[in-house]
């Protein structure tokens, strides 16, 4: 059962190894020398691990479900410890559970960190934070694939013909979204390259905006973002991560591909205008509209970046934040179609007692494909989950000291996995003053958040009620 999980970590390792090996040379070509050897012994480690990739695969045809979730959550609970080793080595008084800490959040694009003060930290070590952050996005993008079985036909359409995938067109499938994030990346640099942003800072933004992830290499976005005009194009950059990265591929492809592909970013697009517009409308007080769009692209693309002391609306983005944006995308949040679609059929349930002489067909716009009544158990099971892991969290952190109000929006952000910051008036949170329990605790809703609480469930039904 765990040979699945061996190959799949391995795989993941060769690439950690590629990355390790490009710090290793900027760092060398810098001159920062006094911590090579620790990338160094990451690489060794990691290229050792990645050796279990090339086990025998042929008696893989037929994978269980339950084999891809265990491969998946060991991969976010082992592959932290490797990225660990350049914080837990390179910085004497981090200890290793702030050193996991500091791993888990940026591989699961989260942005929580225990460094007040980031300027502090050598440009090898914040090199490897926002590394981290894009090695996170694409483990996750895979696992969906890797994982599409359990999801909901919606999901299945955006990312794969078929039904279900094998050990071959999954590797298939996880070459062709390595090659369009890869891209992605390099014209999100060139943008920022535009726009006048220092290489250094262009580059480290790239990779943590196609991972929707939460580290910045300043304390804050507005010692690098100064004019509107900056502003208002890295918003626009950031919806990458609300759309998904298979939206240019797709329009690339347009030829060869079915319109209907582009039903959810036509609703999302809907979406986006009308919050847009209404935040224009009701919301717009401090009158510096480019803040407002950066704020509310933040939300539903959780990233939670913020500028200073911009503290407006916070329940409204929290809100933002639950919604999310595409199924198939390195954001979290509980997906806009999800709520959508579910919301709609309950509508149409009660209308159609109400009006029982009348037809309401639960058919999804823009397309022919109707609501599959499957489907919806699995959107309003997703969101009592949501609800319940939610509640649990917030009884832990309150058990342990921590006030409600302060419990209530961590828990949101940290099952949405997204980063603490003044537009949730958490700006002030000094995650290395926290116990070793709330870590620890924030650490294992960090990686449910990711792999989604149904997983979790679908093992305990698996290992637990056997019968």
């Amino acid at each position: 059962m765990f040979k699945l999980s061996f190959i799949y970590i391995g795989s993941f390792c060769l690439i950690l190894s590629l990355l390790s090996f490009f710090n290793i040379i900027y760092s060398y070509y810098f001159e920062i020398l006094y911590n090579i050897e620790i990338y160094l012994y990451t690489l060794l480690i990691s290229l050792t691990l990645s050796s279990l990739f090339f086990l025998k695969k042929s008696d893989l045809k037929k994978i269980s479900i339950y084999e891809k979730i265990i491969a998946v959550t060991s991969g976010y609970l082992i592959l932290p410890l490797i990225i660990l080793i350049p914080y837990y080595f390179g910085i004497d008084y981090l200890s290793f559970t702030d050193s996991y800490f500091e791993a888990v959040s940026g591989f699961t694009s989260t942005g929580f960190t225990v460094f007040e003060n980031v300027k502090y930290l050598d440009q090898s070590l914040l090199l490897w934070r926002s590394t981290s952050q894009w090695f996170g996005g694409l483990f996750f993008l895979i696992s969906i694939l890797f994982l599409v079985d359990i999801y909901d036909n919606n999901y299945k359409k955006i990312l794969t013909n078929f039904i279900s995938l094998d050990i071959n067109e999954i590797i298939k499938q996880s070459t062709k979204i390595l090659l369009v994030y890869t891209t992605i990346t390099f014209i999100l640099f060139l943008i920022y390259k535009i726009i006048n942003l220092r290489a250094f800072d262009a580059y480290n933004l790239s990779l943590t905006v196609i991972s929707s992830g939460g580290f910045l290499i300043v304390n804050n976005i507005s010692e690098i973002l100064q004019s509107n005009f900056q502003i208002y194009l890295f918003s626009f950059s950031m919806l990458i991560s609300f759309f998904g990265i298979f939206l240019p591929y797709n329009i690339l492809m347009l030829k060869k591909k079915d319109t209907s592909v582009f039903t959810e970013d036509y609703y999302l697009f809907v979406y986006l205008l009308f919050i847009v517009g209404l935040f224009f409308l009701f919301f717009n007080t401090s009158n510096n509209f480019s803040i407002t769009f950066f704020s509310i692209i933040s939300s539903i693309s959780n990233f939670g970046f913020s500028f200073t002391n911009y503290n407006q609306n916070n329940f409204v983005f929290l809100i933002l934040v639950i919604i999310g944006g595409s199924l198939v995308s390195t954001s979290s949040g509980l997906r806009f179609l999800k709520i959508f679609l579910l919301t709609k059929f309950s509508f149409n349930e009660l209308l159609s007692h109400t009006k029982p002489k009348h037809i309401f067909l639960n058919k999804i716009l823009f397309s022919k494909v109707k609501i599959d009544f499957n489907d919806i158990n699995k959107y309003f099971f997703t969101i009592i989950i949501f609800i319940l892991s939610l509640t649990l969290l917030i009884c832990f952190l309150t058990l342990l000291n921590m006030d409600f109000d302060q419990a209530f929006k961590l828990g949101i952000l940290t099952l949405m996995n997204t980063v603490n910051s003044s537009l949730y008036s958490l700006e002030n949170l000094n995650f290395e003053e926290l116990s070793t329990s709330i870590k620890f605790i924030l650490i294992l809703f960090m990686i449910i958040g990711r792999i989604e609480f149904i997983s979790i469930l679908i093992l305990i039904k698996k290992f637990v009620f056997k019968n």
